[in-house]
């Protein structure tokens, strides 16, 4: 699953005795012809141009994708970066273990020869943005929905690669923006070379567990600092001890002095996507079909993850990241379903689509066009309900449930391949990663805890599938352990290799 790599700015401008935001994101590229005269008039001191420019140092310099979920912001002339805790909290356990738990008591360099390396850990700039709508629906007119998304994933395959080709530091991605009304081109620098230089101990980056998660006012100390390096010539270039601290075309200043109310906030980053326009059918679904399986699947992992925890503290530390993993969504998840039925969002959508449809009605024009529009987007929704299921299911399971099954489809290509790697003499080289890949994935795996999460997530994975939509394996498993997924469970990974780095 690919990231969506949107860059927005939230606006939000705090004025005394009330409150008043300006919600909502906004493309940084856009800023100077839709939101300039707003955002200065709520107190903005700089220009658009400060914030997003293509031709000078702006803000966007020094505003980081981190990782591939992430945002960072560049703090000195030296390439050092600050982002979340939980951001880096999967570099910060690698790099622990019962003798340096840095998880629990911090990790500060002293030097820049004490800062530790995150193979695979990235820093990603944007160049610039483009607005390359036209060029993408191009030839699209008149065509039917199939073959109108063929040739708009064509046109985009090909002014991705034309952009590539033409700069080849840089990658670029074509993003629909406005459910595929608007289409922009994000075209980015990424650095590969990126150390951790220091995070608080756990009690401050991690207190009070995930309570604070997804909540405001936050307790936590949530922050961990990391460097940017590069080569000789201030490019990306992999992990090497001969990297410099990469410079930065702007770097945040920090101001000691404070805030007072009316002051002008903004946010600059990376937040995802939003969903605010679905309709009803679809907000039911999630609020009272979706979210709660998906829930509940994890309500069963963290339960087996955390007992493993608790029994040692080579444990702990093997599975902190994937329990915070894991605990992100799933808290994310049920403060999303509590505040759609506080705020009785199913029953505020179908208010506002009875009052569009009263509209529609009295205007012959737009009755004309639009008439079917809300019964037809309900039919669409109604449709694929089994599968949006499926796909979340699918993602509880497979993605984030038992980790030998993952593990395992890394060896599908020797699997299936296997002569033909042999034939074009590259047989020893897929032996040789596959063998690398394993020292990492033993270090955090217990077998037992794997086993339970199996044994416990299949049969809500299966219950949860439109019967025509579950995998045909199912049958077999049925026959032979009727449902007992625990025996299941247990042969499985008795006769696994996958389950025993020894045997593997």
């Amino acid at each position: 699953m690919r990231k969506k790599l949107l860059l927005a700015v939230v606006l939000t401008l705090t004025l005394t005795p009330t409150l008043f935001g300006a919600e909502g994101m906004w493309i940084p590229a856009l800023l100077k012809s839709l939101n300039e005269g707003d955002m200065k008039a709520m107190g903005l001191k700089l220009s658009a141009e400060d914030i997003y420019s293509v031709n000078k140092s702006s803000l966007k310099d020094a505003i980081v994708l981190f990782g591939g979920g992430c945002t960072a912001e560049v703090v000195s002339t030296q390439g050092l970066i600050l982002t979340n805790h939980h951001c880096g909290f999967s570099q910060i356990q690698s790099h622990s273990s019962v003798d340096h738990d840095y998880l629990t008591d911090g990790f500060w360099a002293m030097s820049k020869d004490q800062e530790l390396a995150n193979p695979g850990l990235t820093a990603t700039f944007i160049v610039r943005i483009e607005d390359v709508t036209k060029r993408v629906l191009e030839g699209t007119d008149g065509l039917d929905p199939a073959s109108r998304a063929a040739r708009i994933g064509s046109n985009l395959q090909a002014i991705e690669a034309e952009v590539e080709k033409a700069e080849p530091k840089h990658q670029a991605e074509i993003k629909p923006f406005f459910y595929g009304n608007e289409f922009y081109m994000i075209v980015t620098k990424t650095f590969r070379d990126i150390r951790l230089v220091g995070a608080p101990p756990g009690g401050v980056g991690k207190f009070g567990g995930d309570t604070d998660n997804w909540m405001w006012p936050r307790h936590t100390g949530d922050f961990s600092m990391f460097r940017i390096y590069a080569d000789a010539n201030n490019e990306p270039a992999d992990y090497a001890a001969t990297n410099q601290p990469y410079k930065p075309g702007h770097s945040l200043p920090i101001s000691l002095n404070g805030t007072k109310p009316g002051d002008f906030t903004m946010v600059y980053g990376f937040p995802g996507q939003t969903q605010q326009y679905l309709h009803s059918e679809a907000v039911k679904f999630i609020s009272q079909e979706m979210n709660p399986r998906a829930i509940a699947m994890r309500d069963k992992s963290l339960e087996i993850i955390d007992a493993t925890m608790a029994k040692s503290d080579r444990l702990r530390i093997a599975y902190a990241a994937k329990q915070a993993r894991i605990a992100n969504a799933w808290k994310k998840w049920i403060g999303e379903t509590k505040g759609l039925e506080r705020l009785h969002a199913v029953e505020r959508k179908q208010e506002l689509e009875a009052r569009f449809a009263t509209m529609i009605a009295r205007d012959p024009k737009l009755s004309t066009q639009y008439a079917t529009v809300l019964k037809d987007l309900q039919s669409l929704v109604l449709e694929s309900k089994p599968y949006l299921m499926a796909r979340s299911l699918y993602i509880e399971f497979y993605i984030m449930g038992p980790e030998a099954l993952r593990f395992a489809s890394a060896f599908t290509n020797l699997a299936d391949n296997y002569d033909k790697l042999l034939t074009d003499g590259k047989l020893a080289d897929e032996i040789k990663k596959l063998k690398e890949s394993t020292t990492g994935f033993y270090k955090n795996y217990d077998p037992d805890a794997d086993r339970q999460i199996l044994a416990a997530l299949y049969p809500m994975y299966i219950e949860g599938l439109d019967p025509k939509l579950r995998p045909e394996i199912h049958t077999t498993l049925t026959a032979k352990y009727g449902s007992d997924w625990k025996r299941y469970a247990d042969e499985a990974y008795a006769k696994s290799v996958f389950t025993d780095e020894a045997r593997l």
